[in-house]
């Protein structure tokens, strides 16, 4: 006998800033949710009715069509949970948001942990599909073994000391193994997309992780350097 599991639910992103679109995307699928996304109104509008998303992520300044409008025409024949992502963090806009149908409003710049945490709560109290299964608590590469719960890391049978954001970049980095990610994206992912340092941050991590992950840190082959791109992790 075979057994069936339910499809993750589906989210539908519009936003029309690439690099916050891009971040938005990798951390709905890193949390197992199936993602479509759009960067004008018009598309929005035509894949929510197409596609048939358990939640929309839309920003309220778009080309095409704002967000305000997509949100007002959707609402005519469908009650799809909408969050509302602006930069306009004025009471007015808010409530305009929330007339027009949107079930929740955030304001750049936000954390992702508290969006990620708004779209569970939407999806669990709409009823959507059940919740995509967790990631595995154990990601190992080579001699890296990187436990996620306990947030160990173990190499060649050693336990390293690591600092929090340490830790994280090097998952983030097992994760995507052979991607080249920019200064930039590493910040938003990694950091959290309000984060006001600078790339230099991630410059510095980069450093103390290859002196404890590189045999030669000065000759790194896990992390590499992509001249004029960012870094790339060799699994």
């Amino acid at each position: 006998m075979t057994t069936s599991t339910a499809a993750p639910p589906r989210v539908l992103v519009v936003e029309d800033e690439e690099s916050l679109l891009f971040t938005l995307a990798h951390s709905l699928k890193r949390e197992g949710y199936t993602v479509v996304t759009a960067s004008r109104g018009d598309d929005g509008l035509r894949l929510a009715r197409e596609q048939k998303p358990d939640l929309i992520l839309l920003d309220v300044m778009l080309p095409g069509i704002d967000g305000i409008q997509v949100c007002r025409m959707l609402r005519r024949d469908s009650d799809v949970p909408i969050i509302m992502l602006t930069a306009l963090g004025g009471e007015s806009d808010r409530v305009a948001g929330l007339d027009t149908g949107a079930d929740d409003y955030i304001a750049k710049p936000f954390g992702m942990r508290e969006l990620m945490a708004r779209v569970r709560a939407l999806l669990r109290r709409s009823g959507a599909r059940a919740q995509p299964e967790a990631e595995p608590p154990v990601v190992i590469s080579g001699d890296l073994q990187v436990d996620r719960d306990r947030r160990e890391v173990v190499r060649g049978g050693e336990v390293l000391r690591m600092k929090p954001k340490e830790f994280e970049l090097l998952l983030f980095f097992l994760q995507h193994p052979g991607r080249v990610f920019s200064r930039e994206q590493i910040l938003n992912e990694v950091w959290g997309h309000d984060f006001d340092g600078g790339h230099r941050t991630v410059d510095v991590h980069i450093r103390w992780l290859r002196q404890k992950v590189e045999d030669d840190p000065s000759n790194p082959v896990r992390i590499r350097t992509i001249r004029g791109s960012g870094y790339l992790f060799e699994g």
